[in-house]
């Protein structure tokens, strides 16, 4: 669910909310994030991370399993 912050996010964040979307997959939080995602490109907020033109590049080094 990386409409909570966006590029913001570290990829350790997204990847923990990725992790939280598919143990709780259901038509609830595709509706949710339908919405949000609306909400945000409106806001235009979260668009990069600080220091960085999007987001920093994955390095797969700092994930934990």
């Amino acid at each position: 669910m990386q409409v909570n912050g966006r590029n913001e996010l570290s990829w350790e964040r997204k990847f923990d909310l990725d992790v939280w979307y598919v143990d709780h997959a259901s038509v609830w939080p595709d509706c949710k994030i339908l919405v949000l995602t609306a909400l945000e490109a409106l806001r235009m907020e979260g668009i990069s991370q600080q220091g960085e033109a999007t987001v920093a590049r994955f390095t797969a080094t700092a994930w934990r399993s």
